[in-house]
């Protein structure tokens, strides 16, 4: 079983908010494939470091407006 990881994000609705931007075309611009824009936006994967910078840089906000942890879910301790 595939666990979602504790990383949310905006990128479907900072796509819509740049002119409904496809998720091929923020794929093509940040260079992965847009079968891997679609499990980060589902939050089947999280992105390295470097790929969220380039995410967020497309839509020209912070990381932290693109991406937030949530420390609580599933937290044991």
């Amino acid at each position: 079983m595939v666990r979602p990881t504790l990383v949310t994000n905006r990128i479907r609705a900072l796509r819509f908010a740049h002119g409904e931007m496809t998720q091929a075309e923020l794929a093509r611009r940040i260079g992965v494939t847009r079968q891997t824009v679609i499990a980060i936006e589902q939050g089947r994967y999280s992105p390295s470091l470097e790929k969220a910078f380039q995410i967020a840089r497309v839509f020209a906000v912070p990381l932290d407006a693109v991406f937030q942890y949530s420390e609580n879910e599933g937290d044991p301790s």
